[in-house]
């Protein structure tokens, strides 16, 4: 039977939740998914998400389970954990976190407790809700300080940082964003958390990928701890992991289980492992290249045509466009561009006047159109479409016949044929 179409079975169990993921799988084939933190993985690690392992209750680590018949399991969490700091350079890792937020919380309750200090990223500034906003469980359990990119640069003065870090004094400073086009200077946050003896801690959930294939200048060597999600860039299962030197490898684990979370999700954990592998691949390395190609030039076809960039362009695998010049919101932008076929997210930028549900700006990623193969003359197609649809936003005409040509590019690069 497990040999067998799984999803006959599906369909004749439950033919309403069927017709959803059909409904889903069709709206990823023929849109253009231009939202930075999303991707599409490959077909072994789909398959590797429907395997018996979800079956199995495993809480504990290799060899040391709380559960009997844990052979086989061990022997894909030992894979993943062995191929991850393999790819990555790390002495220890620990793939068992269900998501990039779990293992920022292992990451945080692993080395300060809750009322000490951090200093995370502002969310309008890039960063993320788990980087101490006051809604998400790291504002409530920390006293947190932001900082922010330069007004004119919209970029780190690590100098300024360097002054606010001294005078905040925080016990965990935390690097890493979700919506900042540039490098990261981490030997310099390294020097700069050393100055007040603060604990060092990298979200690298969005560069995993770029990092893993020598495109982006990489943290392990010096953070105290990193973590992660699977998917985004480095294309896995929805998950995250974390990295760190040996020497807290037993707070790490006893952290996350059983602190925060109780039996690992097995057939994730193979399909990490799968993952992990393809990273390793020529393949994937000169697949990142051209995330980051790809960005560059679709980039620079937007600013060439009068759009304002934050930072004035990118290093990595998305930008930002701020639309205030235009007197454009990032929530008006987004339902006109999914009207004709492109997915990007509104997204506030650096200073940001309107809203977080209004926003000036929306976020654009190159992973996922990468995925289906498309390279640099097809960003100078989707920069034609996206820029036609930015000025032309309230007519139904141009919506309609940038649609058509999206679906057209789309199904040009098929997706799980």
């Amino acid at each position: 039977m497990f040999k067998e179409n799984l999803f006959k079975y599906l369909e004749e169990t439950d033919p309403e939740i069927m017709d959803a993921m059909k409904g889903e799988l069709e709206r990823q084939q023929n849109q253009l998914e231009m939202i930075a933190s999303e991707n599409f993985a490959s077909k072994a690690v789909l398959a590797a998400l429907s395997n018996p392992m979800q079956n199995k209750y495993a809480e504990g680590y290799v060899g040391k389970r709380y559960y009997g018949g844990c052979e086989f399991v061990d022997q894909a969490e030992r894979l993943a954990r062995r191929r991850l700091r393999e790819l990555f350079g790390a002495e220890s890792a620990n793939v068992q976190p269900h998501s990039g937020t779990q293992a920022n919380m292992t990451a945080y309750l692993a080395f300060i407790k809750p009322g000490d200090k951090i200093m995370g990223l502002s969310l309008s500034h890039g960063g993320h809700l788990s980087h101490g906003h006051p809604v998400n469980f790291s504002g409530m359990f920390f006293d947190v300080v932001h900082y922010e990119v330069d007004r004119e640069t919209r970029t780190f003065n690590y100098d300024a940082l360097e002054k606010q870090v001294k005078e905040e004094r925080p016990r965990l400073f935390v690097a890493g964003a979700s919506a900042y086009p540039r490098f990261w200077d981490w030997k310099r946050i390294r020097e700069i958390c050393d100055s007040v003896g603060a604990i060092m801690m990298v979200d690298i959930a969005h560069i995993a990928g770029l990092i893993a294939a020598g495109v982006h200048p990489s943290p392990v060597p010096y953070a105290d701890v990193v973590t992660s999600t699977t998917h985004k860039t480095l294309r896995g299962p929805r998950g995250g992991f974390i990295l760190c030197p040996k020497k807290y490898k037993k707070s790490i684990n006893k952290t996350n289980f059983p602190g925060t979370q109780g039996g690992p999700f097995m057939h994730v954990i193979a399909a990490k492992a799968v993952c992990f592998k393809e990273a390793m691949t020529e393949e994937f390395k000169e697949y990142q290249k051209q995330v980051v190609a790809n960005a560059s030039k679709l980039a620079s076809y937007v600013m060439d045509h009068g759009f304002e960039l934050v930072s004035g362009g990118t290093d990595n695998h998305l930008f930002l466009i701020d639309l205030s010049n235009k007197g454009l919101t990032g929530k008006a932008a987004e339902i006109a561009l999914e009207k004709a076929g492109i997915t990007v997210n509104k997204n506030t930028v650096p200073f940001d006047e309107q809203s977080p549900f209004v926003t000036s700006g929306i976020r654009v990623g190159t992973p996922a159109l990468t995925t289906r193969g498309m390279k640099e003359a097809e960003m100078e197609e989707i920069g034609a479409m996206l820029v036609r649809v930015l000025e032309n936003m309230e007519d139904e005409n141009v919506l309609t016949e940038v649609r058509k040509k999206s679906f057209e590019l789309a199904r040009s690069f098929p997706l799980y044929e």
